[in-house]
């Protein structure tokens, strides 16, 4: 019973995760149709402004680049525990990522320290970055000042986290520094 409810989790995962990047991909490839029968050709329009000169903040990088935490951060005076998620950029294909729990009067309870590389963005999913941990796929996505981690095996995420908890949730963004 156990094992076919795993394996029935991990297809799953793997359909969620198989649809996920078929999305990401077929968002960015269309292209269009150049002198067929039903299209007209297409004009070549050139412009004569001069090209954006190169930033050298990374746009990137200050999109995602903040502390997060998940809803139970808010009541940590009343005792609750929450997990906080430390994320800074790290080039601009790339973030560094930090896990850690409450601290100051519990065990912490979830610690992780890692790498992502940008899988993708665009309107519809936001920015996605992934990272292999424990022979697994993990996946950060950041939209709407939240982040989402996932993987196709959850099992992956509980490693990092004692008593039953497990890195997968939805963390908000803080408007002020993770007090840890």
């Amino acid at each position: 019973m156990n094992t076919s409810y795993r394996q029935f989790h991990s297809i799953v995962g793997l359909i969620i995760m198989t649809s996920t990047l078929a999305t990401l991909t077929g968002c960015n490839s269309m292209s269009p149709t150049v002198n067929s029968d039903s299209h007209s050709a297409v004009k070549i329009v050139t412009s004569e402004t001069l090209a954006m000169p190169v930033s050298n903040n990374n746009i990137l990088g200050d999109k995602v680049s903040a502390d997060y935490a998940t809803a139970d951060y808010d009541k940590r005076a009343q005792g609750y525990d929450w997990v906080g998620v430390i994320v800074r950029a790290d080039g601009d294909q790339q973030i560094d990522i930090k896990v850690r729990s409450r601290s100051d009067i519990k065990k912490p309870t979830c610690h992780f320290d890692g790498k992502a590389i940008l899988m993708g963005q665009d309107t519809a999913h936001g920015t996605i970055f992934q990272a292999k941990v424990n022979d697994s796929t993990a996946f950060f996505q950041f939209k709407d000042d939240t982040l989402i981690i996932d993987s196709p095996d959850k099992y992956a995420l509980n490693y990092f986290c004692s008593g039953g908890g497990s890195l997968a949730g939805e963390y908000k963004k803080l408007a002020v520094g993770l007090e840890i």
